[in-house]
């Protein structure tokens, strides 16, 4: 059974960004008589805007997009990224690194897809947490050469060779905040999602998903990667750029919005929000959606 996830991060309102993505997966799921979860991705707490994550929800009601079972939320689950970060550790395929952010960007093998390249500094130390006890490390993830690559359902065939494009990559933050990627990868797996739509902005994390849930035995999902909306100064919309909080009273025109820019048919007029959402779910093609980024207004 097809088993698809919306997983917003409860750092602000959604937006219109965020509810084609919501719209997206949610039709996805439902035109092939899959299951629709919801995961609050609250692993950031000084990031988080307080009532955001049931805001999110109560916006999601609005629109109809009614989620099966419960609400997972990541805060909740620390202790299965412990037994995956544990595991790792036992194959050695984690080290500990206790270098600044000025140290990085002093060493790094120049910029990769998502910043940085980490040089390596704490890869051959001795991992005995003794020598550096004061301060707590980051945990590192030993990459290889080979090239990790995908086809995605918009964005066609990807790949990375992860030591030339990221370097070893953080699982567990020196704060003590899980990265993303573990977190992720781990939920996934958990909640048995097998297709994952969700927006562009998170395409060249995937091949580090997928090179993590090849490590620790995880199937690999569906991947289907959405454009990205963009303002009118190019910037993708998000609450970084001042994405304005969706006004509910306009629910059935942002609707009808959303299907535009994902290249669906134009719907006929309907009584309801839900017969608008059932028409959308019988005439969804996930093939119309272009893999350009969207200019809006």
């Amino acid at each position: 059974m097809y088993v698809g996830r919306f997983a917003p991060s409860p750092t602000g309102l959604l937006h219109i960004g965020s509810l084609l993505t919501a719209v997206a997966s949610y039709l996805d799921a439902r035109s092939r008589e899959g299951r629709w979860l919801v995961r609050m991705e609250d692993l950031d707490p000084p990031r988080e805007m307080p009532g955001a994550a049931a805001a999110i929800l109560s916006a999601l009601e609005a629109f109809e997009l009614h989620w099966d079972g419960e609400v997972v939320y990541q805060s909740k689950r620390h202790h299965l990224y412990a037994a995956a970060l544990a595991r790792l550790k036992a194959q050695e395929l984690v080290y500990p690194c206790f270098c600044s952010r000025k140290t990085i960007q002093a060493e790094a093998q120049g910029m990769g897809t998502d910043g940085f390249i980490y040089a390596g500094h704490c890869a051959s130390l001795n991992a005995d947490m003794s020598v550096c006890s004061e301060k707590m490390p980051a945990w590192r993830l030993r990459t290889g050469t080979d090239i990790t690559g995908f086809t995605d359902a918009i964005q066609g065939y990807k790949q990375q060779c992860l030591s030339r494009d990221v370097g070893d990559f953080v699982l567990l933050r020196a704060d003590g905040f899980w990265a993303y990627q573990l977190a992720v990868v781990v939920d996934d797996a958990d909640q048995g999602i097998n297709h994952v739509v969700r927006g562009q902005d998170l395409l060249l994390s995937t091949p580090r998903q997928i090179y993590l849930q090849q490590l620790l035995g995880f199937s690999q999902p569906a991947y289907a990667h959405l454009p990205l909306l963009t303002n009118t100064l190019g910037q993708k919309w998000s609450k970084q750029t001042q994405a304005p909080a969706l006004d509910l009273r306009r629910r059935e025109t942002l609707l009808r919005q959303v299907l535009t820019y994902l290249g669906q048919p134009q719907a006929p007029e309907v009584d309801s929000l839900s017969d608008l959402l059932s028409w959308a779910v019988q005439h969804w093609q996930l093939k119309r959606i272009s893999p350009q980024a969207i200019a809006t207004n």
